[in-house]
């Protein structure tokens, strides 16, 4: 799998499990929602995720590396 899918799958997870936390145990759960969401828009201008930067350490590949 590649950064960018894995990226993506982490992020949604990260957001699904934070709502429901959010909705079982605190609503303070909802500011890890946002500190994702302000990851992925900040990845957005500057083309720079730290996340990426973890999943390359652990060997993912980057797209154009799998074809």
């Amino acid at each position: 799998m590649t950064v960018d899918r894995l990226l993506r799958l982490i992020a949604g997870v990260f957001i699904l499990l934070s709502f429901l936390l959010s909705r079982v145990h605190s609503e303070y759960w909802l500011l890890f929602t946002a500190f994702v969401g302000a990851n992925l828009l900040q990845s957005f201008f500057t083309n720079w995720c730290p996340m990426m930067s973890f999943l390359r350490m652990l060997g993912a590949k980057d797209r154009c590396q799998t074809t």
